[in-house]
């Protein structure tokens, strides 16, 4: 039978939106796994955009005069490099195979929210030595608000990196 070249076969298929996103072996339901990966990168925005008010606020300060600044100071800069590097790190999805990257997000992670959660109490024993209405005590208070955002941000984030941890993703 000879084969008409004016007609054309068309080939459709149908999928699932479960075959596509979900993974049958976990257990759990795509949206799920979808929504707690979106957190956990949302997360990541917010500690760096609240980490960076955090020191900056204080930065803008005679933070100097406060011996216990050096190590909110310390705590803040030094988490806020890190999260930033990391968070280059995820958006360049160059991961280094060899490193096992949920483990140490989890370790990062649960550090850096108690470092926090130590640095925000001290920045809040530190705002009463402020004057009330000047203008270290309006940016200590600010600062020490974000501190307490951000610690709770790495809580969070501490959280989903144990799932992650505990369903073995890598």
């Amino acid at each position: 039978m000879a084969e008409n070249p004016n007609s054309r076969s068309v080939i459709t298929s149908v999928s699932s939106p479960y075959q596509e996103f979900g993974n049958s072996s976990s257990g759990t339901p795509w949206y799920e796994q979808e929504s707690m990966l979106s957190l956990s990168e949302y997360l990541i925005f917010v500690e760096v955009i609240l980490g960076l008010l955090v020191w900056s606020l204080i930065a803008s300060t005679e933070h100097v005069s406060f011996s216990p600044f050096g190590w909110v100071m310390f705590v803040t800069v030094f988490y806020w490099l890190l999260t930033l590097f990391l968070l280059i790190i995820k958006l360049a999805s160059g991961q280094i195979r060899q490193v096992p990257w949920t483990t140490v997000v989890l370790i990062f992670n649960s550090t850096a929210a108690l470092l926090y959660m130590s640095a925000a109490i001290t920045e809040a024993t530190l705002v009463n030595k402020g004057v009330r209405g000047h203008h270290d005590f309006n940016c200590w208070a600010a600062s020490t608000f974000f501190a307490f955002l951000v610690s709770l941000s790495y809580v969070g984030s501490a959280f989903f990196s144990y799932k992650s941890w505990h369903r073995g993703d890598e």
